[in-house]
């Protein structure tokens, strides 16, 4: 009996440690982005989903506390699209996706990462609308949405992105008019050129989708 009485401690003692064999949900998240990307080059070779955490993956910054807070892709000749899992990437501070060949639409689920300092996703392929949903990132000091398909207005929410610094659209297919309250008085025109916008807002004189 006493083999069976230490295979009955060890069994549950061992089962206590199968969560850690699995990736958490951030490795979740990004082994699903890489699942919709097409990777010619591997870059994304590095990025096994059996790892506990993907903080030893290639093009990932991880915390002290094995948190996911950077994402470097950018010019790294991947296509595909972004999917609604990039939400659970909750910790991130910044996405770079830049120079590559991304499509669809932009996921509304960005807009939940709080933490978010810098978005750049210039020089690809995406399309439809920017989301209101990045309203509520109130850390967010750069976005770069430039050289892209995207359509639509600029929402109206983001002027109350009191933290944002640099904020380009340019070279998309956005109508309507440019912002001018809060962190909008002080962009530049480049930021807003190549597209079909007609000009700043005359609030209370032209509303703001004029054009679209």
């Amino acid at each position: 009996m006493a083999p069976l009485t230490l295979f009955s401690v060890l069994v549950p003692f061992l089962l206590s440690f199968t969560p850690t064999l699995s990736t958490n949900s951030e490795g979740n998240a990004l082994h699903a982005l890489r699942s919709r990307l097409s990777d010619p080059t591997n870059v994304l070779q590095s990025w096994d989903p059996t790892l506990v955490n993907p903080c030893t993956w290639f093009h990932i910054t991880c915390d002290s506390n094995n948190h996911v807070i950077r994402l470097d892709l950018g010019n790294s000749n991947v296509s595909g699209t972004l999917g609604s899992e990039l939400g659970e990437l909750k910790h991130l501070q910044y996405l770079e996706l830049y120079r590559n060949e991304i499509g669809g639409k932009i996921p509304t689920e960005l807009g939940t990462l709080k933490n978010l300092v810098s978005m750049d996703l210039y020089e690809n392929k995406f399309e439809g609308e920017i989301p209101k949903s990045f309203a509520k990132l109130k850390s967010l000091r750069f976005l770069r949405l430039n050289n892209n398909k995207i359509t639509g207005l600029i929402p109206r929410e983001l002027t109350s992105l009191s933290n944002l610094k640099v904020f380009d659209v340019s070279n998309n297919n956005l109508c309507g008019t440019i912002p001018v309250d809060g962190p909008f008085a002080t962009f530049p025109m480049e930021s807003f050129e190549n597209n079909k916008l007609n000009g700043p807002e005359l609030q209370g004189l032209v509303p703001y989708d004029f054009g679209c």
